[in-house]
């Protein structure tokens, strides 16, 4: 929302506010689904590769792949940009460059700054397209990259301070009704199992003690 093109209309605002709700949600998952797959290749199996093919820790290994990874996308997505953007908007200096990179990627977008928005710059279509990828990509990579420093061991650590403990009452409580659910469903398995089995006995004749007194006799 950098503010430059907004809709004046009724109809037009109503329509932004519709759009806006379906449209969100739906940029938010195919960012999370492209970020969970891509993270597969970039992170989780060169982590994996250093950890078995040459012995290394793999905390370490998670650590120095994060830093690099970072360095990389600050480089890619901050620094050559900017310096793009220095060059090819004449009002812009390296800072001002680097501002916009920055609150573009971060999602805030205060639109005190927007490129391209000069009628006589030579191929402003073009250069509208190319900054729409680079803001779609940058913000995959800032994803990554933040996805890559949470699966940190130790950023998992400190997460868990903030996570909210369970008492171990309650926890005694919910093992206890378990195990008495379980024990009382083996006991009615197992009656119903000795049911079964004298139901399906065959009937054994018994013979009477006169029988079995006159066979003896003879």
């Amino acid at each position: 929302g950098y503010g430059h093109t907004v809709p004046l209309s009724d109809g037009g605002k109503a329509f932004c506010v519709i759009y806006s709700v379906i449209g969100i949600p739906f940029t938010l998952l195919f960012l999370t689904a492209v970020v969970q797959r891509i993270i597969v290749y970039v992170t989780r199996r060169p982590v994996l590769y250093f950890h078995i093919r040459w012995g290394f820790s793999k905390q370490i290994v998670a650590i120095i792949h994060a830093i690099v990874l970072g360095f990389i996308t600050i480089s890619f997505f901050f620094l050559i940009p900017a310096a793009i953007f220095s060059v090819l908007e004449d009002d812009w200096n390296f800072l001002e460059s680097f501002y916009f990179c920055f609150i573009s990627l971060s999602t805030i977008g205060l639109g005190d700054y927007v490129p391209g928005e000069g009628y006589n710059q030579k191929f402003r279509e073009l250069y509208k397209i190319g900054i729409t990828c680079y803001l779609l990509l940058g913000l995959i990579a800032m994803l990554v990259v933040l996805e890559t420093f949470c699966e940190l061991h130790e950023l998992k650590k400190f997460r868990k301070l903030f996570y909210v403990k369970k008492d171990k009452e309650d926890d005694q409580v919910h093992i206890m009704e378990h195990d008495q659910l379980s024990f009382s469903s083996i006991s009615d398995q197992a009656a119903s199992m000795k049911d079964d089995q004298k139901a399906n006995e065959p009937f054994v004749t018994s013979q009477s003690p006169t029988s079995n007194d006159s066979s003896l006799n003879n």
